[in-house]
């Protein structure tokens, strides 16, 4: 259950068929909200919003990686629901693949989808809210990968490094408009029907703090607050939910190496 008010607002979720997305809009809507979810995948997303009142609810297909799309979407959302107060650009992809080995083709794909993706959703929430003179939130989902580099992902990491700075500028430039903008940089989140190798969950949980895996309730949680009057006078920060994954090494015995 929420603990924020979201009754007059309209929410715009992109990625939101499953995982991080749908959380966010399952959050948004247990808060009262009408939520416009978008996804790729005509399937994800109507099973998404099968779930929900139907009456506070938009869902239909997106390419976030085109313009037309993303206009489309937006423009049908608003009819059905009113004028964007909230806008979640979410959607990504993260595919795995050595730089040697990688396509340009492969490159392009995630860059537009992650970076171009995140651009389109918040120029066309952004034009609305200007155009409308209403104040609004926008959020841009990174990732811990923004500042901490992985094998086989370099174009991942790039395209939410982007996402972080893009985040930074357009919180300046559309301040002047009541308009605020931040992003969240997920660490690691357990998602349903995710195949990841042993090996590997187990190092990234030997180094969180919290002792758990996140999950997309508590990204959406920090949605909440970032899109609420409490964090209004927040904006162009980056909020970190990792579980202490970056305060620092905790593979480490308890007192540190020792000296020689």
């Amino acid at each position: 259950m929420s603990r924020f008010d979201f009754s007059d607002a309209m929410v715009v979720v992109t990625g939101a068929g499953a995982g991080i997305g749908q959380g966010i809009a399952q959050a948004f809507h247990a808060g009262g909200a009408r939520v416009a979810l978008g996804d790729l995948r005509k399937d994800a997303v109507e099973r998404a919003a099968a779930g929900l009142d139907a009456e506070r609810v938009f869902a239909e297909t997106i390419d976030v990686r085109d313009e037309r799309s993303v206009e489309a979407f937006f423009a049908a959302a608003e009819r059905a629901l009113g004028p964007v107060t909230i806008a979640i650009a979410n959607a990504g992809i993260y595919p795995n693949c050595p730089v040697l080995d990688m396509t340009v083709g492969e490159w392009d794909r995630v860059i537009e989808t992650n970076l171009r993706g995140v651009f389109l959703t918040c120029r066309a929430a952004a034009r609305s809210m200007t155009a409308g003179g209403r104040p609004g939130k926008i959020i841009t989902i990174s990732s811990g990968a923004h500042a901490s580099a992985r094998l086989g992902a370099a174009h991942y990491c790039a395209s939410k490094a982007g996402i972080v700075m893009f985040t930074r500028v357009l919180a300046m430039e559309l301040a002047g408009q009541a308009i605020h903008v931040n992003c969240i940089a997920p660490g690691y989140i357990k998602l349903d029907g995710a195949v990841v190798p042993p090996d590997f969950e187990h190092a990234m949980l030997s180094n969180i703090p919290w002792g758990r895996f996140g999950t997309p309730a508590d990204v959406a949680q920090s949605a909440l607050f970032l899109a609420s009057p409490a964090a209004d006078y927040v904006t162009g920060e980056v909020l970190a939910v990792n579980g202490g994954a970056f305060a620092g090494r905790s593979y480490l015995p308890v007192g540190g190496p020792k000296a020689r």
